[in-house]
């Protein structure tokens, strides 16, 4: 292909890349900062291709090619709200609006129950071009949709739970929207990552890097994740903008809260039953470690499917959690707790399935998992609004995002060691009510791995007032 200007240069949209006709290969390569935005030469169509995220980066580089380059990217288009009902913002709120506004690309990071959800619609509001909100899980879907029903009079589209309706606004899922965005990146002048911590997976991030968005916003509370991906997020969303510690909202925009500490022992049959596993568990890492001192967790897990050793180990590591989560002296604690809160409603997070399920047969309340429907979350929640329930169990369905009744107790009786989830457990019960305190139980095995979890929860700053509780008498 010559370097004639007589030739008709062309950057499309093609399956979630750029794609960039009529230019030549030594034309590109006379130019650093385009091949530095990923450029790469497609043989196959004989053109130039790019990420679509770097649409507008590259827009502007193509400026100094000596030859005209037609745009013909993007098919997004003006929206009309048919209704404004948006809430005066606070000044947090409004600084966090404007801060994004600056350049129309970054994260905003403001804990739970400070009104995320409002910025963003305060943001599209502002923007009036056609959004795409991307959320983590269905019932986030579906309460965006709600919220932008109500505030905008919008009956945005849905992609997702085999739904396929395109509007120029629309909602969906992470799973979705990296699985449509090959089709859908050009159609959305801004998109939405709500709970933006979820993008920078493997597979996820693709739904950023094949939208051709000149407006990108992050939402989040806690953007850190453990393997350090969040370092993408200002490749993939941009910078932050904007952050609100918890510190600055408690006792303010959020009520003010104490995060109480019991530690709780083994019966004598669970320790011994526990220390057996462990045993077990010590036993084979030890043995692999005398060939491979750097034998790992993820090591053994490969071998489970091959080695008998390693799937009793394994069997032996699960049967540890499971005496850690199930303790019957937390039971007990959760008792003491419900005459302590009567009349109040409580909130209690486990760290498994089984306890939830162990909870909600022992108290006779609902239990909340990944795979109730719709409807039966819905049904729960407005009971526990409502008085009908005076509690829900749960297991990591409530940690993020989803609307809840106003509650001021919470038990957290098991779970990981993130931080983030620590902070978001804690964010369900500070949406501010008048002048109530919240207060958020930790009830943790002493001597076991759940003391170790709960001391690394704890070096978040959300848990920094934390009360300790006496050790009682094992």
């Amino acid at each position: 292909m010559s370097d004639s200007p007589t030739c008709q240069a062309r950057l499309t949209f093609s399956g979630g890349t750029l794609l960039l006709t009529g230019v030549s290969q030594t034309m590109i390569r006379r130019q650093p900062e385009l091949l530095a935005t990923g450029a790469a030469w497609d043989h196959r169509e004989a053109a130039w291709r790019f990420d679509a995220l770097h649409h507008q980066a590259v827009k502007k580089l193509l400026q100094h090619l000596p030859i005209p380059v037609q745009d013909a990217v993007l098919e997004e288009a003006s929206i009309h709200w048919p209704r404004d009902r948006m809430p005066e913002l606070r000044d947090e709120q409004t600084q966090a609006v404007r801060s994004w506004a600056v350049e129309g690309r970054g994260v905003i990071v403001m804990p739970t129950g400070t009104g995320k959800t409002e910025v963003a619609l305060a943001i599209m509001a502002r923007t009036s071009v056609s959004t795409l909100v991307v959320a983590p899980v269905r019932d986030l879907m579906y309460q965006w949709h709600r919220r932008i029903l109500a505030r905008l009079g919008y009956d945005a589209g849905v992609i997702g739970d085999n739904v396929f309706r395109v509007r120029p606004v629309s909602v969906t899922t992470y799973d979705s929207a990296y699985l449509h965005m090959d089709r859908l990146g050009n159609r959305f002048a801004l998109v939405i990552f709500d709970e933006c911590h979820h993008l920078p997976g493997p597979q996820r991030r693709d739904a950023a890097r094949m939208s051709a968005a000149r407006y990108r916003l992050g939402l989040t509370a806690t953007p850190q994740r453990s393997d350090g991906r969040h370092e993408d997020l200002p490749w993939l969303i941009g910078p932050t903008v904007y952050e609100l510690p918890l510190s600055a909202a408690a006792g303010r925009t959020l009520a003010d809260y104490d995060v109480v500490r019991i530690p709780v022992y083994l019966s004598h049959d669970e320790q011994a039953r526990y220390n057996q596993y462990s045993d077990v568990v010590r036993r084979y890492v030890n043995q692999q470690r005398k060939d491979n001192p750097e034998f790992s967790w993820k090591e053994l897990c490969a071998q489970t499917a091959t080695t008998p050793a390693a799937r009793a180990a394994m069997k032996a590591f699960r049967a540890r959690q499971a005496i850690e989560d199930r303790a019957a002296e937390k039971l007990r604690i959760i008792e003491d707790l419900f005459r302590l809160h009567a009349g109040d409603p409580c909130l209690i997070f486990a760290g498994s399935n089984a306890m939830a399920r162990e909870v909600s047969r022992r108290f006779l309340i609902p239990c909340l998992l990944n795979h109730c429907g719709k409807k039966e979350r819905i049904d729960v929640l407005e009971g526990l609004a409502d008085g009908t329930y005076p509690a829900l169990v749960a297991n990591q369905v409530l940690d993020e995002g989803v609307d809840l009744p106003e509650v001021k107790v919470a038990m957290v009786i098991g779970g990981t060691s993130s931080s983030r989830q620590a902070k978001q457990r804690l964010g369900r019960i500070l949406r501010r009510q008048g002048e109530r305190r919240a207060r958020l139980y930790e009830i943790v095995c002493v001597d076991t791995r759940d003391e170790k979890r709960s001391r690394v929860r704890r070096r978040s700053d959300a848990y920094s007032r934390t009360k300790h509780r006496r050790k009682p008498d094992p």
